[in-house]
């Protein structure tokens, strides 16, 4: 998977630079940043919507495959390299704050926790959540990549929305803060006399 997106960045890179650099933008903040900044730059360069989803998808799943893998041969003693072990207590420990919360509900606590738009709440946690609550592999990643899949089109959807419908919020959000200002008027002139 990886050499498939290398391949792609590097194609791109000759036949269209400014895509080739915002794949690898979207990668870099699908590490760092997670799914919402990667879906907004997407939409910011211009991806239609079934290859928004589509490359954020495939980014996420990367992404999982990756760390889950270090994660369970860390664990399991096949890797012995000090960043592997450092990097699963980490994530044993992200993982274990949450892990109550969930096993109460099983597969939908597990795609719901990973749907949710909030922090540590992404794949990799979700993933290793499902892995110390036994799950077998395919029902553990089926929550979590249905629950990636899940949140992403929810990002595209309202980031589009929002995209589409800044000016009339613009004017919403200035008729509010004019009808406040109204109210309150006395406080204000009370502040600068």
């Amino acid at each position: 998977m990886a050499l498939f997106l290398a391949g792609l960045v590097v194609f791109y890179l000759f036949v269209e630079p400014e895509r080739a650099k915002t794949l690898s933008l979207v990668l870099v903040a699908h590490t760092f940043g997670g799914r919402a900044a990667g879906v907004g730059l997407c939409i910011m360069s211009g991806l239609g919507y079934v290859w928004n989803v589509a490359y954020n998808l495939y980014l996420e799943i990367l992404i999982v495959c990756f760390t889950y893998s270090v994660f369970v041969f860390s664990l399991t003693n096949h890797i012995h390299f000090p960043w592997a072990i450092s990097f699963t207590k980490n994530l044993m420990t992200k993982a274990s704050k949450h892990k109550d919360k969930i096993e109460k509900y099983g597969w939908l606590g597990l795609f719901l926790f990973v749907m949710a738009p909030l922090p540590v709440t992404g794949p990799v946690i979700g993933s290793i959540i499902g892995y110390l609550l036994k799950m077998n592999i395919w029902r553990n990643l089926s929550a979590v990549f249905l629950g990636t899949l899940s949140a992403i089109i929810v990002w595209v959807v309202c980031f589009n929305f929002l995209e589409q419908h800044l000016h009339m919020i613009q004017y919403f959000l200035g008729a509010i803060i004019a009808i406040v200002l109204f109210f309150h008027i006395k406080t204000i002139k009370g502040l600068f006399l």
